[in-house]
């Protein structure tokens, strides 16, 4: 990862095959998102990046700092299988909702970051130079942190207090990247 990279806020994103369809087709369509409506949602779902009690607070306090928020997500083998039912309201706080831009289509997911363009970039990732940046977890290292379905996080750059052996450290190949924009993720229903 390069500098000005660990000068940011990260949201960490395992991504695959999600609501039928593969990762390569979300992409193109993300991407054409982004050419029509100058934004785009990334569905998701989970609680470890909930929208009002993760990355918005999250996204808020980087910001703040006069930093920014990017999402880097590793590619993976995925099943989820669950229904492309395509999302037609969203909501950046849970309670006043809106039609979702035109141009923009979200599928099989509870919650949306939103981004501005998506970049397929390859870098890797050191877990163990990551901590958490908000919530019950916050300051626990990444490497610890991702574990058994904990597939995400937010996250910032941190010099580890005892160096981590070179054979110890748990890297990750980084595939996508994009600048979380605000309102930075947001509730989405059919």
């Amino acid at each position: 990862m390069d500098d000005a990279k660990k000068k940011t806020g990260l949201i960490f994103m395992k991504v695959g095959l999600h609501a039928q369809e593969s990762i390569e087709d979300i992409i193109a369509r993300k991407q054409r998102e982004f050419e029509t409506a100058g934004a785009i949602f990334w569905g998701y779902g989970g609680n470890t990046c909930h929208p009002l009690t993760m990355v918005q607070p999250f996204a808020k306090q980087i910001e703040q700092r006069g930093e920014e928020v990017l999402i880097v997500m590793q590619k993976m083998n995925s099943k989820h299988s669950a229904p492309p039912e395509v999302a037609k309201e969203y909501s950046d706080d849970g309670v006043n909702w809106k039609p979702i831009p035109k141009g923009i289509e979200v599928r099989g997911s509870r919650y949306a970051l939103v981004l501005d363009e998506l970049r397929e970039e390859e870098f890797d990732v050191d877990l163990s130079e990551l901590e958490v940046g908000v919530g019950p977890s916050r300051g626990r290292r990444a490497d610890r942190y991702l574990i058994n379905q904990a597939d995400k996080g937010c996250f910032v750059f941190a010099e580890p207090e005892i160096a981590v052996a070179p054979e110890q450290r748990i890297i990750k190949p980084i595939a996508l990247v994009a600048r979380v924009k605000s309102p930075f993720a947001v509730f989405v229903r059919n």
